[in-house]
């Protein structure tokens, strides 16, 4: 039936059936953006103490051992409320707190990722050139590579002696530690390299971070830089140069998570991407009491290259966790995954006026709009996506709508201009409904992103809810 058009309001008309584009802060009221704020606090601690996928893990193991997680006993029949955790070789994570419907009618799974780009240690990394001591390294996930020089960065990782000792490296973080640079080139100098393009003016074997700059003696010797180098490694932690072949040296940002903006609005840090969505997912799961189904967080690794490896989720740890909950209860986990749901917690790309060209404007995610939703991911003709079922779609808009969780839906970016993709193809690939739902971030994977503090308590407000549905 058509309406008679004579009397209508058009404000009431267009708040009844047109998308609400109101910014989030009137949205949100000052009582919900002083939540956001003190959100944000415990968010930035744990930005500072959690650079790197091991770090993530042992954080989030000692919150949920702190909050009643134990270590999962396969098989055991579990009951409502009780809280397991999987630490999968220190690297991914998964926690479930047991609904009151056990597994047997599905999980809901909140899936983040918790490695970042950066900059890795070859296997023979250490050597001298011109009176100076370097590291040669292999930059990890997709970087612009310009960006990582003439910055500070920090050490962080783990070296394992051939006896088996293991050695937790972290340099550069705290107040007095050195830190350390990969150089460029003055400008006066720079004629060659700024004839190339952007990606080409750096090039990855150039990335060598510089570590000392003095010879063990004053005498005469070879390689005394280096052997420097290699002596206070010695004296500090007991290693050969031999002992960096087995070890996962990470270099990453030296920055500390700040507030940014004379309003303080916002967050700048290293590595968002994908850490503002991990910790909303481990506080939803810490707060979510004994929820109808079955909540399930997951902190994977591996993300940024492809989620490959036995600690990314194109592994099997997650199917075997939900094995070990389903078979406690005499069920097989295909049943529970083929009745399971996802909220694949990664961030999306916020609208950046600076760059408008990249994005569509109608259909992208803003700072301060709420959580994004994404119902595929991809690139070009969706290539690489899940593509979320509309019947999901419309089940987590109304979950978001009677929680009061400020949310938007977006690509990422325009059709053509590449695009990106989330685990969100590695769940759905278990038969479960899965769907991207992210902060939107600015400066995504440069050293130092930027992110809303309002989308960062929604992401928490968005992954609690969901949780808590019945």
């Amino acid at each position: 039936m058509i309406r008679e058009t004579e009397n209508l309001d058009p404000k009431a008309l267009a708040k009844e059936l047109l998308n609400d584009r109101t910014h989030g802060a009137a949205k949100a009221g000052a009582g919900e953006l002083e939540k956001a704020d003190a959100f944000a606090e415990g968010y930035k601690a744990f930005m500072n103490a959690a650079k790197t996928e091991r770090e993530t893990v042992t954080w989030a193991v000692q919150a949920a051992e702190a909050a009643g997680f134990e270590p999962l006993r396969p098989m055991k029949m579990y009951q409502p409320g009780d809280k397991v955790y999987y630490n999968n070789r220190g690297k991914a994570l998964c926690l479930a707190v047991i609904g009151k419907k056990g597994v047997k009618r599905g999980v809901r799974i909140a899936a983040a990722h918790i490695d970042s780009p950066r900059i890795d240690l070859k296997p023979i990394p250490l050597y001298e050139s011109s009176e100076m001591a370097l590291l040669k390294t292999h930059y990890y996930g997709g970087i612009k590579k310009y960006q990582w020089t003439a910055i500070p960065l920090s050490m962080h990782g783990k070296i394992v002696r051939k006896d088996g000792t293991e050695i937790t490296v972290n340099v550069g973080e705290k107040e007095g530690d050195p830190q350390f640079t990969i150089t460029d080139i003055l400008p006066h100098l720079g004629k060659d390299q700024m004839g190339k393009t952007l990606g080409e003016a750096i090039n990855g074997e150039d990335l060598n971070i510089l570590v000392g700059s003095l010879p063990l003696t004053d005498g005469e010797g070879e390689q005394q830089f280096k052997l420097n180098i290699m002596n206070i490694l010695h004296q500090q932690y007991g290693i050969v140069e031999s002992d960096l072949i087995s070890a996962e040296i990470e270099f990453v940002p030296a920055f500390k998570a700040v507030d940014i903006g004379f309003d303080r609005s916002m967050i700048g840090a290293y590595g968002h991407d994908d850490r503002v969505c991990a910790y909303p997912a481990l506080e939803a799961i810490f707060d979510c009491g004994v929820p109808e189904y079955t909540a399930v967080t997951v902190l994977a690794d591996k993300e940024e290259i492809g989620s490959v490896g036995n600690t990314g989720l194109c592994s099997e740890f997650l199917n075997y966790f939900v094995t070990d909950l389903a078979g406690g209860e005499g069920w097989m986990a295909h049943h529970v995954f083929s009745q399971s749901t996802c909220l694949s917690a990664d961030v999306t790309a916020a609208y950046d006026p600076t760059y408008a060209s990249a994005f569509e404007a109608g259909n992208s995610c803003y700072l301060n709009r709420g959580v994004g939703v994404a119902k595929y991911t991809g690139s070009r003709g969706k290539s690489g996506s899940n593509d979320a079922n509309a019947e999901f779609v419309a089940q987590v808009r109304k979950i978001f709508d009677d929680n009061g969780v400020i949310w938007q839906i977006g690509e990422l970016g325009k059709v053509d201009q590449g695009g990106g993709g989330t685990v969100a193809l590695d769940i759905s690939r278990l038969n479960a409904d899965v769907i991207d739902v992210g902060v939107p971030v600015l400066s995504m994977h440069s050293p130092f992103e930027v992110v809303s503090k309002l989308d960062v308590y929604m992401a928490y407000k968005a992954f609690k809810a969901y949780f808590l549905a019945e």
